[in-house]
């Protein structure tokens, strides 16, 4: 048994409420690196659609998994774990502070839970069958199927449901979380805002979002050979989106990422609205 874990700060919460630059700041005080748990930033080329922080926003702090994956494949969430679990490993060992910072609750819970993924082959039968349902009919089987997995799902996002059902039908059953332990000490930090002021920032967001060349970003995809049908799968920014359509999904999702983070009582909350004082 490790007597001193080695402490792993996690800087987690709703869209839009200032976790990057928040991370930033406490990185040059602990001397930390940044580990990105966001399930599309690790996407070369989404940018401006996922809100990835930028070179200059940074300001020097190391950050990993951004950009280390072709956006016409997909990285499981097994993929993602190895990789944040190594790059924390190796922070570690050069005597630094991991900063784990991100929005996704299923990636982060990847991480701070150890949680042991099913090996699960694709079944080309099943996705073609479950295809021609609609979205409503898969959302209802997989609630019944894996609630848990069903609360912090995308319920537009067909290829995500199908993945979900493929994977609760193999095994037979709801999979288990299995968890490992690991030889961390995680320190979760949330952040939220006040749902007047979450709206007014993420209507802000959203056209800033337009304004930077939202619309040029899909087009350089399609360009890269991104597929219609991968597009869809990358959410709603990236599929036909319109500033009111990405709005009320953003604050959907907003709402989603609270109900998830909500049933995690080591999470110590911040009102991101007002000025956050904490010890690590």
């Amino acid at each position: 048994m490790i007597k001193n874990k080695p402490k792993v700060i996690v800087i987690l919460g709703q869209t839009a409420t200032g976790k990057s630059d928040l991370a930033v700041k406490i990185a040059k005080k602990v001397n930390g690196e940044i580990i990105s748990a966001d399930s599309r930033q690790v996407y070369k080329g989404l940018d401006i659609g996922t809100g990835k922080i930028t070179k200059k926003e940074m300001r020097g702090i190391p950050h990993h998994l951004l950009n280390v994956a072709n956006p016409k494949k997909v990285l499981s969430v097994a993929e993602y774990q190895k990789k944040a679990i190594s790059a924390i490993a190796d922070i570690v060992k050069r005597r630094k502070t991991p900063i784990i910072c991100g929005g996704a609750g299923f990636y982060i819970d990847a991480i701070t839970k150890g949680i042991i993924f099913p090996e699960v082959p694709p079944n080309y039968t099943l996705r073609n069958k479950l295809a021609l349902v609609s979205d409503r009919a898969l959302m209802l089987k997989l609630q019944k199927l894996d609630p848990g997995r069903a609360q912090n799902i995308d319920p537009k996002n067909k290829i995500r449901l199908i993945r979900a059902i493929e994977i609760a039908e193999a095994l037979g059953k709801v999979p288990e979380k299995t968890e490992a332990r690991l030889p961390f000490k995680f320190i979760k930090i949330g952040l939220y805002l006040p749902p007047d002021k979450l709206k007014k920032k993420i209507e802000r967001r959203v056209k800033e979002m337009f304004k930077s060349g939202l619309l040029d970003e899909i087009k350089k995809l399609k360009k890269l050979g991104v597929s219609d049908r991968r597009l869809k799968e990358f959410g709603f920014e990236y599929y036909k989106p319109t500033p009111k359509k990405v709005i009320l999904e953003t604050l959907r999702y907003a709402k989603r990422q609270m109900t998830w983070f909500k049933r995690d009582k080591e999470i110590k909350w911040f009102d991101a609205s007002k000025k956050i004082n904490f010890k690590i």
